[in-house]
């Protein structure tokens, strides 16, 4: 597996050889800055022409088909649209607020998106208490959301707003304890050691039973978290004519469309991380020329794969079930998820204390 550290430091060594070191790593911070902005933009268009390539498919249609071959550019003909809409301010709202609400939500969804560990040595924010400052960072986005509703000065959206906070602060338990099950399995809460951890097998084949619970948690409360069907109801167009953003208009209502979007690569790509072996290959044991084989795989190419399968899932599931009422997704959250949570990290501890784990 090619270690990207022998590049970023053959980089670093170079600049410092004819600049001082303080320049050398501001230059470094801000090329790593735009490298971020690029690949968070890569995958928001990305994933807004798969969403509506699967969402037609499982409905027989066709999706996008017009503007370029099999519709590819369709995305940018939106963006461009989005772009030269004009940005309309509402009367009574609180400018400040109304203004600065997206920017805290891309600016979330952006930190979350710096933690995940794309291969070896390409990890942008990696230290001992990554998996606490993924969760805190991907928190901030509620704040967001609650200040979108409050400050548009409309009814709707403050519900959609209450809506969208009351569900995603609950949704955050269960994500949370299904990443501390994997934490207690790995005695680590740095990301790449987790992902290291996992060069044997990935966790959700050596992790026991309670690791195939916690994943199918994840899944469940991460979709729930980032507002997606069945679980959309802050933006339930039936009856809030699109919830917390519903006074926004042109670039602003683009950075929560396009915040949501990656949002879901980011819950795909850390269940990928935390269960699915991250950059690590598909390895079987006893077949040496098969997982030879698999090794030539460039380890982006296996997280982006697999990130993109769990996508692929998830919007599997966003096109199959009906929407649910608010009291239906709380219910779920706090009489089952939690407390089926509680029970498997307490049995992941049980097998850890007692050595029953590989």
């Amino acid at each position: 597996m090619f270690d990207f550290n022998i590049v970023t430091q053959w980089v670093h060594s170079l600049l410092t050889s004819f600049m001082p070191e303080e320049l050398a790593v501001l230059i470094e911070c801000i090329v790593i800055g735009v490298c971020i902005m690029l690949a968070y933009a890569v995958i928001a268009i990305i994933m807004i022409f798969m969403e509506r390539k699967v969402c037609a498919a499982f409905q027989c249609r066709l999706g996008p088909m017009r503007v370029g071959p099999q519709g590819t550019i369709q995305v940018f003909a939106d963006v461009f649209k989005m772009l030269i809409k004009e940005i309309i301010t509402i009367r009574h709202a609180d400018r400040f607020l109304y203004n600065l609400a997206p920017y805290i939500v891309i600016l979330a969804s952006i930190m979350a998106f710096s933690c995940l560990p794309i291969n070896k040595g390409m990890e942008v924010l990696d230290f001992n208490v990554g998996i606490f400052f993924l969760l805190a960072a991907s928190s901030i986005g509620v704040v967001g959301i609650l200040l979108a509703g409050w400050s548009s000065n409309n009814k709707y959206s403050l519900i959609g707003a209450m809506r969208s906070g009351a569900q995603m602060i609950s949704y955050e338990l269960s994500v949370g304890l299904s990443i501390l099950t994997i934490v207690i399995l790995t005695d680590t809460m740095q990301l790449s050691e987790i992902v290291e951890r996992q060069a044997d097998g990935w966790f959700l084949f050596k992790g026991h039973i309670p690791a195939l619970i916690a994943f199918i948690i994840y899944l469940i409360a991460g979709n729930a978290e980032v507002n997606r069907g069945p679980f959309d109801l802050p933006e339930a167009e039936s009856e809030l004519t699109a919830g917390y953003h519903t006074e926004y208009s042109g670039m602003h209502f683009g950075l929560f469309y396009v915040a949501e979007f990656v949002n879901l690569f980011i819950i795909a790509a850390v269940a990928t991380t935390i269960f699915l072996g991250g950059w690590m290959p598909l390895h079987i044991p006893g077949l040496d020329g098969f997982n030879a084989i698999m090794d030539y795989i460039p380890g982006f190419i296996w997280f982006f794969g697999k990130s993109f399968f769990v996508v692929w899932l998830l919007m599997w599931i966003k096109w199959t079930f009906p929407r649910l009422r608010i009291d239906q997704i709380l219910t779920l959250e706090w009489k089952y998820l939690v407390p089926i949570g509680l029970c498997n990290l307490l049995l992941m501890v049980i097998i850890v204390v007692f050595k029953l784990h590989f």
